[in-house]
């Protein structure tokens, strides 16, 4: 039954039946529920219950409230009442229309606010929390929760989409507010509204078209789009995944697309499909694209090489019709290392590393001399990131008994894991204590060997080369005589 549940789900599930069993409860209720929820996704629970001591409050409310019968031993299997298994069935929900493959804590939550009268979800409402605020929140902070439908008769399309306007943009834009403008002006025209970005590999692209999606989420953008969603679709995944279907294209994929009038489509692709005959058994891209942006029944923004742009547009002359170019340039040094800057911080949170004084500077010369197929500041990007990687697959080695407690954890947490799946509960309690006695252990020593669990190391300019000779198939040598002079901030 819990096989979609993802590891935090399950524990969750597994502490809800510990808690029934302390309670003597002969069901596991919403309310046991709801304390495995506080107890196991405090990071979560941190976002709704802000007052100082909501918590406690709430299992103080919890244990008033209830009749409390002789405990309950922790290896009878107690079912599920019936108001948790609607708030199951809610979550399954919640992950299902979301197109998500596994059910998580937040999914839970939500499912025990649709669940109006159970007690789990007043107690929740008597501290201000409701499924409305619950659902902002959840989207505001990031997490993959969302309220558009799921196309219609094709259905399966949904696979092959994603809203890029409530994407994390985590690289920034800077020195392209000039096209992103244009952009904007192109999807504001009356004629040829739609755009297509045309420039080499690497030069940012698809950035600029995350950064206007950016500026919708953030309340920035002109009024004719400020109800609009940036929609990024698959269209080569589509094509490929109707070849066993031809039918579902023609049929579903423009009635789809033409019924979502709040979606602007990116369709990174589309030229370079548009560019060449389509395959044997491949439906036509051009026939069912061609009529829709002719009779301007869609909006999207397409992305291509200078050279793959020529190609599609003699193969299409009615192309010219329908999409205005907007050329984007490779950025300059100058601001290829603005941008490695503004992307530093989350580089060193992502791979738990710092960056030594001068490092940015180096790679963007490094690439500038030794990288010349590719353009900036994708591949100083690329060398900054994979430096990172390289610095963590090198780090020294730790003390033995570090290494086997380590193990003993993961063991450990393999074995609860296993109990909580055959419900074999009072073991995977067992199990818990040891983990949790394990990682005590595990950081006393950690600080006795002075090892910051946090970090993974420094990247230098040894690691910049070093991953640079690596790319290039050439000696470390070889590039570490080239030195050179970084850009000027």
């Amino acid at each position: 039954m819990f096989e979609r549940y993802t590891e935090k789900a399950r524990r969750v599930i597994f502490f809800a039946r510990y808690e029934a069993s302390q309670f003597g409860s002969p069901y596991i209720e919403t309310e046991h529920l709801l304390l495995g929820v506080i107890r196991e996704d405090k990071a979560l629970t941190n976002r709704f219950l802000r007052a100082p001591g909501a918590v406690e409050a709430i299992r103080k409310q919890i244990e008033e409230q209830t009749m409390v019968r002789e405990k309950v031993s922790t290896s009878v299997d107690l079912p599920l009442s019936n108001e948790n298994k609607r708030v199951l069935a809610y979550a399954a929900e919640e992950a299902a229309l979301l197109s998500h493959k596994h059910i998580g804590t937040e999914h839970l939550l939500l499912g025990i606010l649709r669940e109006e009268k159970c007690f789990a979800a007043a107690i929740l409402n008597e501290h201000g929390v409701r499924i409305s605020s619950a659902r902002e929140i959840l989207r505001d902070s990031g997490e993959p929760l969302a309220d558009r439908p799921s196309p219609g008769p094709g259905s399966w399309l949904h696979r092959y989409t994603a809203s890029l306007t409530k994407e994390d943009v985590s690289v920034p834009l800077v020195g392209r507010s000039n096209e992103i403008l244009r952009l904007t002006q192109v999807l504001g025209r009356a004629t040829k509204n739609c755009a297509v970005l045309v420039g080499d590999d690497g030069v940012g692209k698809h950035s600029i078209v995350a950064g206007l999606a950016n500026q919708i989420e953030e309340g920035d953008a002109p009024p004719f789009l400020a109800n609009k969603t940036i929609t990024a679709l698959d269209l080569a995944g589509i094509l490929s995944a109707a070849a066993a279907q031809p039918d579902a294209v023609s049929k579903h994929l423009p009635r789809w697309l033409t019924a979502d009038q709040e979606s602007v489509f990116f369709m990174d692709e589309m030229f370079e499909i548009l560019a060449r005959p389509a395959g044997p058994g491949t439906p036509d891209a051009a026939e069912v694209l061609k009529p829709l942006l002719l009779a301007k029944r869609i909006q999207c923004v397409g992305a291509a090489t200078p050279r793959v742009y020529v190609r599609a547009m003699k193969r299409h002359r009615w192309l010219a019709r329908c999409f205005s170019k907007i050329e984007v340039r490779p950025a300059s040094e100058e601001e290829t290392l603005q941008v490695l800057q503004g992307m530093k911080s989350y580089l060193e949170t992502f791979h738990s590393v710092i960056y030594a004084e001068g490092v940015l500077d180096h790679a963007i010369r490094c690439t500038v001399d030794h990288v010349k197929d590719r353009q900036l500041p994708d591949k100083a990007l690329d060398l900054v990131d994979e430096a990172a990687a390289y610095v963590k697959t090198h780090q020294p080695g730790l003390p033995e008994e570090i290494k086997e407690l380590r193990k003993k954890i993961h063991h450990l947490k393999g074995r609860m894991e296993s109990c909580i799946a055959n419900h074999e509960f009072e073991k995977a309690r067992l199990y818990s204590d040891d983990e949790r006695k394990a990682r005590e252990k595990l950081a006393a020593l950690e600080t006795k060997h002075q090892i910051n669990p946090g970090l993974a190391g420094v990247v230098t300019r040894e690691a910049i080369e070093a991953v640079l000779a690596s790319w290039l198939g050439v000696p470390l040598e070889t590039i570490r005589k080239s030195g050179g002079q970084p850009p000027k901030a």
